[in-house]
């Protein structure tokens, strides 16, 4: 590599627009480098160019970076990268990500210090779901830990790595979650479609009891786009009626967003009496869903 920071950085971003087969001697030594921002640099395009025989060297690149957390790794660029690259080739340590689940790396800020390992820690979460050797039970445990991680973020991706075991444990897990409430929209709406994306439609009418029509917030508006994502006839009921509840024009609004996301026949049809009687709340979600070709033509005839 070339000496001096901004020749190094500048060679490192080079070796994206080379052939894979010249890239690896370059990156297995970027690898070894001290500084975090190249290291970082050089995992990614590890895992662009699909080096799998530098698996060795990202391990043992996270190990340098994770000892003196901030004075070697600031804002924990190598190694939220490394624990990325990992992932992608499926590493099987548990020990590794586990250590990243609990790394706290508390830097100074304006007014007091930030934990700048949030990241880390969600993206370990999702590492530790892939290592074959642990039981859904030993991993679940770790999970549910980091669901009351303090940072929003790490509570999110905690719910998601949940979904990604897929047992019935998680779908318990992930219920009792919402069911607690009590926490940022994000959460609960991970929760919600964790729940929907493993039970499937049948889970409509639970994660319903969550929209609250005559009294909304944003976990109401978590709930209707997680029953809009299962795209089913099921979810354009339930959101139809609960529109029909609803009196806030906000909700409301929201409601109709929600229905033209399901992509349902009678969802279309729908919004487009409603816009025929006038509904510019209905033509904007109607607009924004991208609907296909036939019902821009529909649309069209109406205006």
């Amino acid at each position: 590599m070339p000496k001096g920071f901004e020749a190094e950085r500048a060679f490192i971003e080079s070796l994206s627009t080379l052939p894979s087969s010249e890239t690896e001697a370059p990156l297995r030594k970027a690898l070894t480098h001290k500084n975090n921002f190249i290291v970082s640099k050089a995992a990614k395009l590890t895992v662009e160019h699909d080096h799998r025989t530098l698996i060795l060297e990202l391990v043992e690149a996270f190990h340098h970076f994770l000892k003196d957390g901030s004075k070697v790794d600031p804002q924990c660029w190598a190694k939220n990268a490394l624990v990325k690259a990992l992932n992608h080739f499926e590493y099987q340590e548990p020990d590794l990500f586990l250590a990243g689940l609990k790394t706290i790396q508390l830097e100074a800020t304006w007014g007091g210090q930030t934990d700048t390992a949030g990241t880390l820690r969600g993206q370990s979460a999702f590492g530790l779901v892939q290592c074959r050797s642990l039981s859904n039970l030993t991993v679940l445990t770790h999970l549910t830990q980091l669901l009351a991680d303090k940072e929003l973020p790490v509570r999110v991706n905690a719910a998601r790595a949940i979904e990604q075991v897929g047992t019935d444990a998680s779908i318990l897990l992930l219920r009792l979650r919402a069911e607690l409430a009590s926490d940022a929209p994000e959460l609960l709406g991970a929760c919600y479609s964790g729940v929907l994306h493993l039970e499937g439609p049948g889970a409509i009418s639970w994660v319903a009891r969550f929209l609250h029509p005559f009294a909304p917030d944003d976990a109401s508006a978590e709930a209707a786009f997680a029953i809009a994502d299962t795209r089913t006839e099921a979810a354009f009921t339930q959101l139809h009626v609960t529109w029909k509840q609803a009196r806030d024009p906000d909700f409301r609004g929201t409601l109709l967003t929600a229905i033209a996301l399901t992509r349902q026949d009678a969802a279309y049809d729908f919004l487009l009496e409603q816009i025929t009687e006038g509904s510019l709340a209905a033509r904007e979600a109607l607009q924004n869903s991208a609907p296909p070709p036939e019902i821009l033509a529909r649309l069209k005839i109406i205006s």
